[in-house]
């Protein structure tokens, strides 16, 4: 069996030919990454309405459940910017809870995509939408952090949870702005776009972190830290079970949906990238089973929402981690660095968090494929991209997929259609009708009828077979249909009305070249015993035969 059809983690794979070679660079990638996913794993914690150490508790639960049991040798896991507004969204209306039951309701979603076997049907979201949202998430990520990179002051009571109530906020605050938070979110933002120049081996929000720290204790700037917002805790995760009600249950399934959807999506184009880079192709199955227990892992023992991490993954492969080794590794190194270090979160100031966000929102925007996508793309995809893009911006993420996918549909639909066509074929004959194909093609008899049917018959085109019609004179209808995919039940329902007219008016109905779904759905319906089995030919020449033999008497 293929093994990439079958439920097996791919770290058992792997250990059949591990060395201690490998062992060695497995641990090194994981240290690396683990310093690389500290800060980022508290800034997104934070952008996601929960304390620090929350985002490290999703790196060590989740980065190790998903490395242990994931289909990737390379994936690592951990809180990213794509969950962050839906995560906060979610906590602000409903609570903890509310987020934990329906992360644990993602997690029973990827689950059962992954036990059957739908790994593959991630393939069918459009590139369009996928792009929109995820180029509206990393607008609202930006506009969130503007207030911290500013240091602006909201009076108490200032509601500043939804993305336009964030802008609204900012713009009645704006004379509160801090220029020494200003001065050090510059910095520090300075620091992570030219550091990557100077060294790749040291990642730069940990200098910037290390900077901003700095400047705000030997300068003694007026800027908030961590500590000045957040109670930092450097306990390990406990188990947390919400309170469970069938209501509760109901309100979390939209979200819980869109959690789902998108752990799939971003972590399936994780693996995607990570193939390309060592040559080699994941269990897409087994990795969102993987992120299924993750994600319940993860909350139920105080974090949140988990996805593969495209960044980190690829820091893990180009320093030298070639197994789900490494991704344990640093999972387990966090651990480390939660016990002897979370304290000292504390000190770092809430700009250098903005500045830190403001590359993650940059990184992940994809400006460059928006651009391009506009530019180049047919206007039915401009339109569903640019409409996902604002109401993921204006509105959620949860609007925005479904409103997408329901454009897209309706578009491809329209697309399809206008691929389906039915036409007659006209000829010379004793009652003076111009016959422009069979002059050159085929002998017809005036008492045949040809129509070549082309593109999937589907219900938007059905209504086209209403277009076929009979002479007075017509003997025998044959419908060509070579260039037909596939048809659904609506379609066989307009085929069934054209059976029938054919019965009223003493016309022998024969099929020519009928391809294999199609073929199957008339058989499964009784059509084709209804017709008979005769009166299916394989090709025009036969059913021109057919034909023939009919208008002489045959039966």
């Amino acid at each position: 069996m293929n093994q990439t059809n079958t439920l097996r983690p791919k770290l058992f794979q792997v250990m059949k030919s591990y060395s201690k070679e490998q062992l060695v660079k497995d641990v090194i990638a994981g240290i690396i990454v683990a310093i690389i996913a500290l800060p980022l794993s508290i800034a997104l914690a934070l952008a996601s309405g929960v304390g620090p150490e929350q985002g490290i508790y999703t790196a060590i639960i989740a980065g190790f459940l998903i490395s242990f049991l994931g289909g990737s040798r390379v994936q690592i896991a951990g809180p990213t910017a794509a969950f962050a507004t839906i995560v906060a969204g979610i906590i602000a209306q409903k609570g903890m809870d509310g987020m934990i039951i329906a992360t644990v309701l993602a997690g029973i979603f990827l689950i059962l995509m992954g036990v059957f076997r739908l790994g593959t049907l991630i393939r069918f979201i459009p590139f369009t939408i996928t792009t929109g949202f995820t180029a509206g998430i990393a607008v609202t990520i930006f506009l969130g952090q503007i207030k911290d990179f500013m240091g602006l002051t909201y009076p108490e009571g200032t509601k500043a949870v939804e993305t336009m109530e964030k802008v609204m906020a900012m713009i009645e605050n704006i004379s509160t702005v801090n220029v020494q938070a200003v001065i050090v979110g510059a910095v520090c933002l300075l620091i992570l776009i030219v550091w990557p120049k100077i060294s790749e081996k040291i990642p730069g929000s940990l200098i910037a972190v290390i900077v901003g720290i700095l400047m705000v204790k030997i300068l003694k700037m007026h800027v908030n830290t961590i500590g000045d917002l957040y109670t930092i805790s450097s306990s390990l995760p406990t188990f947390h079970m919400p309170h469970i009600t069938i209501g509760a249950i109901r309100q979390g399934i939209p979200d819980g949906f869109t959690i789902a959807i998108l752990a799939a999506i971003e972590s399936l184009l994780s693996c995607v990238v990570a193939d390309g880079m060592i040559n080699d192709k994941h269990n897409s199955n087994m990795e969102l089973v993987a992120q299924g227990v993750g994600n319940i892992g993860s909350v139920l023992f105080g974090g949140i929402p988990a996805t593969g991490a495209i960044a980190r993954t690829a820091a893990n492969i180009k320093n030298g981690g070639r197994s789900p080794i490494a991704g344990c590794v640093h999972s387990i190194t966090l651990v480390l660095v939660l016990v002897l270090l979370m304290p000292y979160a504390a000190l770092i100031p809430m700009p250098t968090i903005a500045a830190i966000l403001f590359m993650v929102a940059y990184n992940m925007c994809g400006w460059r494929t928006f651009v391009s996508l506009v530019k180049k793309a047919p206007k039915s995809d401009i339109i569903v991209l640019v409409a996902t893009f604002l109401l993921t911006v204006v509105f959620d993420l949860v609007v925005a997929i479904e409103f997408g996918m329901i454009v897209a549909c309706i578009l491809f639909v329209k697309r399809m259609s206008e691929e389906a066509s039915v036409k007659g074929w006209k000829y010379y004959g004793q009652n003076g009708e111009e016959d422009v194909d069979a002059a050159h093609l085929r002998n017809i008899p005036d008492a045949v009828r040809v129509y070549e049917v082309t593109g999937p018959l589907f219900f938007g085109v059905a209504d086209m077979i209403s277009n076929i019609t009979l002479k007075k004179f017509t003997k025998v209808l044959i419908i060509r249909m070579r260039g037909v995919p596939a048809v659904d039940a609506t379609a066989m329902k307009a085929l069934e009305g054209l059976m029938d007219n054919c019965e009223k008016h003493g016309v022998t109905l024969i099929f020519s070249h009928v391809n294999e779904q199609p073929y199957h759905v008339m058989e499964h319906g009784g059509f084709v015993n209804r017709i008979g089995e005769e009166n299916f030919c394989a090709h025009l020449d036969e059913a021109l035969e057919r034909a023939d033999y009919i208008l002489k008497g045959g039966f």
